[in-house]
């Protein structure tokens, strides 16, 4: 049986994963379902108004009694939503912005932990000054936007001995052999996206899906070729596979699709930054398939519970 890690048992959650926010990929179900089966499901605030983040929220805590976080992206925080997410969830998230204390502080007032995912040994100390409860370390294997320029283990490593709060690993986690690997190194958890991008009840256009399943070794790179989007703004780095840099190198006209976000019906222009949900068409091929080196381990589209429930039989017990 499985016992505990730091993060667990500060957390409340009974398996030591965190789903990553990915943007529309990651829907309201896809992190219900995370919680439903002891990991900790998440969901991007971004572009979200506080009322309606509210609502949101308010649906999803009525449909589990597990764990969920909200994740606030750039330096453009809205802080009456942080506000509502810290009175509805457990754990606050923020990437892509430097650490700041008066966040912290605004979130641990509602009643909520933060978590902070950084790209540097830097970072990590910010973080912790700044009264993190967690940090999440993305190594350059991760997919989607990549904030520093280390490899995992190395980072993962450094940051261990310079912070005493629990840390979490991101980037290359796609089976339970990583999984178990950052757990033996000292990690209190595991911070993983592409995984649970090529499951069933992820948001993912169902082309993206098995375009994550046929990728092999070496089929990712790290790109500015969609940096239209407020991430892109600061730092046109993400990781996507190689098969969609082609794509949009290749496209001949100046508009890849559309999609569907709320009621709203949006243009998507040739090099945007929004990863193809089930409610985009258009050229899915020439958008930002945003996946990590792990997808060298997923080979099939499966439920959430199958893919917890196999990796969390291979977790580190705690004495």
């Amino acid at each position: 049986m499985i016992r505990g890690t730091a993060f667990t048992e500060l957390v409340g959650c009974r398996v030591a994963i965190q789903q990553a926010p990915m943007g529309s990929v990651s829907t309201p179900s896809l992190a219900v379902a995370v919680a439903e089966e002891g990991g900790v499901g998440t969901i991007t605030a971004l572009g979200m108004p506080a009322d309606h983040l509210d609502a949101v929220l308010s649906e999803m805590v009525a449909r589990t009694s597990g764990v969920l976080a909200v994740n606030f992206l750039t330096e453009q925080v809205d802080a009456d939503a942080v506000a509502v997410a810290a009175g509805r969830v457990r754990v606050v998230d923020f990437f892509w912005s430097d650490p700041k204390a008066s966040l912290v502080e605004l979130a641990h007032r509602g009643g909520a932990l933060v978590c902070w995912q950084v790209g540097s040994v830097e970072e990590a100390q910010s973080a912790a000054d700044a009264g993190c409860d967690v940090i999440a370390v993305q190594g350059v294997e991760a997919g989607g936007h990549v904030r520093g320029m280390t490899p995992l283990l190395p980072l993962l490593d450094a940051v261990l001995t310079k912070v005493s709060v629990p840390v979490l690993a991101a980037g290359g986690i796609g089976d339970r052999a990583a999984f178990r690997q950052v757990l033996d190194r000292g990690a209190a958890g595991a911070r993983v996206g592409t995984r649970f991008a090529a499951t069933q009840e992820s948001g993912a256009h169902p082309a993206y899906k098995q375009a994550i399943v046929a990728a092999g070794l070496g089929a990712t790179e790290i790109t500015d070729s969609f940096a239209v989007c407020p991430l892109c703004a600061t730092s046109p780095r993400a990781r996507v596979l190689r098969s969609c840099v082609d794509a949009v190198h290749n496209l001949s006209s100046d508009q890849a699709g559309e999609t569907v976000i709320g009621n709203q019906r949006i243009a998507l222009v040739k090099g945007h930054g929004l990863p193809p949900s089930v409610n985009t068409t258009g050229h899915i091929e020439a958008m930002p398939l945003y996946a990590g080196e792990s997808v060298a381990a997923i080979e099939t589209v499966e439920p959430v519970s199958e893919v917890i429930a196999s990796w969390s039989s291979a977790g580190k017990e705690t004495r």
